[in-house]
């Protein structure tokens, strides 16, 4: 069974990102390391990739908005991490710049899906709104006759 993320770039370029500094993090990071920025890199990458797959679990609407926005911020702090990690010399430059690379790969897919997202509640929710608006203005207009 495929499930509706599997077929999304933003979720398998963070699938791809995730998986490689999961293995950076235990290989380059010292042992000491694993479990503090290493595992901080970790989590953040997973959860760039996991709260698509939960956004994408619920209906399109706010739900799947606010993951995909959690998703951005995650993403966000996978760059700092990266950062911190070549400023303390657990990786080269080169490596922090391809991965720095990635992390804008995944990250405009993401951007995307976040627009569309907001796009589609700002026209169903507008109508939706109107409904309502119309609905009460007919409440009204019962009781009054």
């Amino acid at each position: 069974m495929s499930l509706s993320h599997h077929t999304l770039v933003a979720w398998k370029r963070a699938d791809d990102l995730f998986i490689k500094l999961h293995q950076l993090s235990l290989k380059a990071f010292p042992a000491y390391e694993r479990f503090e920025l290493g595992g901080q890199l970790r989590r953040s990458a997973f959860s760039v990739a996991a709260n698509i797959v939960e956004g994408f679990a619920h209906s399109p609407g706010r739900a799947r908005l606010n993951f995909l926005k959690v998703s951005r911020a995650s993403l966000a702090e996978v760059g700092y991490c990266i950062h911190v990690s070549q400023r303390l010399g657990y990786i080269s430059e080169a490596v922090a710049n391809e991965l720095e690379l990635q992390v804008k790969e995944a990250g405009a897919p993401l951007a995307g899906l976040i627009r569309s997202t907001r796009l589609k509640l700002a026209t169903t929710g507008s109508s939706c709104h109107r409904d309502r608006v119309a609905a009460s203005a007919a409440r009204m207009s019962d009781r009054a006759a």
